[in-house]
């Protein structure tokens, strides 16, 4: 096993000797979900990202976050490290309203552990804590709520929870991702001028009993007793919010303030 595998897991509470058990897969998933945040802080920065595992697993155990690509990678290369059988596969988020343009928007993945499927997923942020297994239905995580969906044309669509104010679903197909289109949608995802990860700086992460959501200047907690809203007002608290919070010590944060305000400025004036 590498270097990066074995500090991935010690941040996490896992040993390298892990079995490839559903128990195993459970606390591996839950630990990731609520121990690394989802935030696209590098795509923010300009700092060039890819689909590759081993740079996903390296950020992620060297104590930083990530989008989907680096979430869900760095899971995934840990699982089959491990001798789970893992299936990347190609996600759209909305595609409920963007159509099949959206695929690849997103890496999801599939375990399966003596013949039963497991939707895994760390890389929604405001999505599962534990897998899901991979059939119609509902489950509760946390504060949150969700939903599989076989849809008429084979594919599935996993339904968000409304109250974390993020995306409400995302389609996948049950198999194995075009590699190629996810390193085609992950490019243009951090430099079209109209992606939402260019546009928007986000970080989020669940907590047992509640899920943070920072987009722009805007913390938003969902808990038990409701829904939150703090709204940061300098640069400085910006950072502040973003270790607090979050676990990222990233002070050169700081420098995408006046995009942050000025993004603010322009949704709600």
């Amino acid at each position: 096993m590498t270097d990066p595998l074995h500090r991935y897991l010690a941040r996490l509470g896992l040993g390298a000797d892990a079995r490839p058990t559903l128990a195993t897969l459970t606390a591996l998933h839950r630990a990731h979900a609520l121990g690394v945040p989802y935030e696209n802080l590098d795509v923010q920065l300009q700092r060039p990202l890819s689909t590759d595992t081993g740079a996903a697993l390296a950020k992620v155990a060297s104590g930083r976050g990530g989008w989907c690509y680096e979430m869900n990678g760095s899971l995934g290369t840990a699982l089959s490290a491990l001798g789970f059988e893992v299936t990347r596969m190609a996600g759209g988020v909305q595609r409920a309203t963007l159509g099949d343009a959206a695929l690849g928007n997103h890496l999801v993945l599939k375990v399966v552990i003596e013949d039963t499927p497991w939707l895994c997923d760390v890389g929604f942020g405001d999505g599962l804590i534990e897998p899901m297994p991979l059939a119609d239905g509902m489950c509760s995580q946390g504060v949150l709520s969700f939903r599989l969906e076989r849809l008429a044309d084979g594919l599935w669509r996993f339904h968000g929870d409304p109250k974390t104010g993020g995306a409400p679903s995302f389609d996948f197909a049950d198999a194995p991702a075009d590699e190629s289109l996810l390193a085609q949608q992950c490019a243009m995802l951090q430099s079209a001028p109209e992606s939402p990860f260019v546009l928007n700086a986000v970080a989020q992460r669940h907590r047992p009993d509640a899920h943070l959501a920072f987009r722009g200047r805007v913390l938003r907690t969902v808990s038990a007793a409701g829904v939150a809203e703090r709204t940061v007002t300098s640069a400085h608290e910006y950072v502040a919010v973003l270790a607090s919070e979050f676990g990222l010590d990233l002070p050169a944060a700081a420098a995408l303030w006046p995009r942050i305000v000025a993004r603010h400025e322009a949704l709600f004036g």
